[in-house]
């Protein structure tokens, strides 16, 4: 009979306690529990001074972005995107292999007012972001809108890209869809006029957002469908990914392959191929003009078409038809 163990409420066999064990000390579990962590060195500061930022449970040897951003709270995030940030005096920093750092970063007014947060995100791999509260003396403070502080909104149903290519994007034309999703409203006030992130990411570099306001309001409880359109530029190809991004917080991922414009290099190959034969030609042309001739190839006098009988002169014959020539003999 296995040895058991009893807990309160639960009974487990010892095999399994162990095998339950193991899965919660192994280093897999334990790094998806732990969350990015960002701490200041202080919480008040006066522009033109800096704090110590310091994290922990970061991924390993990632790069990561430093910003000081306004109207944003450490739990709902930087609600107006980056826009909202000093991007011009933040700071970067790499992760150790223990995923922990520690930076200096000037204090500085963002272009919105407080309340202000220092916000650390991911540049490349796997997203992740963190936020730490900040009050920047002497700048201005207001309340977040109520829609940015109760409305949340959450992804409902599976993101998909709405559209297909042409013949002018087989020419190099810049390929275009439409994202559609579809979200509710989790919170407790309406949100209106939401202003989403739509970021677009080719291969294993870090996604390019994008402010796009949605008209409209959804009701605590209510859902709406949200369609926004998404463009490259001319000539891309390649493997694409499409994010969307709400409250700071990335709401959806689709990926978007864009096959190789081969119109342009028909194009191209039709070029080259018919600009040197015409050149040749071209080329052989001056050469005949200008090549002098000799006498033996001189024009020819034109030749003289033979005239019908009715024109032609009449000839005395020097015989008479009825006699003989002069000087034969009569038989």
């Amino acid at each position: 009979m296995p040895l058991a163990v009893r807990v309160p409420y639960l009974r487990l066999s010892l095999p399994v306690l162990l095998a339950l064990l193991l899965v919660l000390g192994s280093p897999g579990f334990a790094g998806a529990v732990d969350r990015p962590v960002v701490e200041l060195s202080k919480t008040q500061a006066s522009t033109g001074g800096s704090v110590t930022v310091r994290g922990s449970g970061w991924r390993p040897r990632a790069l990561l972005t430093l910003l000081v951003c306004g109207q944003a709270e450490p739990k709902r995030g930087v609600t107006g995107g980056t826009n909202t940030c000093a991007n011009a005096e933040g700071r970067a920093v790499t992760t150790g292999a223990d995923g922990r750092f520690r930076r200096e970063l000037p204090v500085v007014e963002p272009p919105v007012p407080c309340p202000c947060v220092v916000h650390v995100a991911t540049v490349t791999g796997a997203e992740a972001e963190a936020d730490a509260a900040l009050q920047v003396a002497g700048h201005a403070v207001e309340p977040l809108p109520a829609e940015a502080a109760g409305g949340r909104l959450s992804l409902l149903a599976d993101t998909r890209l709405r559209g297909s290519g042409g013949l002018l994007t087989w020419f190099g034309s810049p390929p275009a869809r439409t994202l559609v999703v579809t979200v509710g409203n989790v919170g407790t006030s309406p949100v209106r006029n939401p202003v989403f992130q739509v970021g677009i990411a080719h291969g294993v570099y870090a996604p390019e957002w994008q402010d796009q306001r949605w008209r409209g309001t959804i009701r605590p409880g209510g859902k709406a469908r949200i369609e926004l359109p998404v463009e490259l530029g001319a000539g891309a190809h390649g493997d694409y990914t499409v994010s969307l991004k709400y409250g700071g917080k990335v709401l959806a991922e689709h990926p978007w392959g864009v096959g190789r414009p081969w119109g342009v290099t028909l194009f191209w190959g039709l070029v080259l191929l018919v600009v040197p034969v015409a050149l040749f030609r071209a080329g052989l042309a001056v050469i005949d003009h200008l090549r002098p001739r000799r006498p033996g190839h001189a024009a020819r006098p034109a030749r003289r078409l033979p005239l019908p009988p009715a024109h032609r002169p009449s000839v005395t014959p020097w015989f008479a038809p009825d006699g003989d020539p002069p000087g034969s003999t009569g038989t």
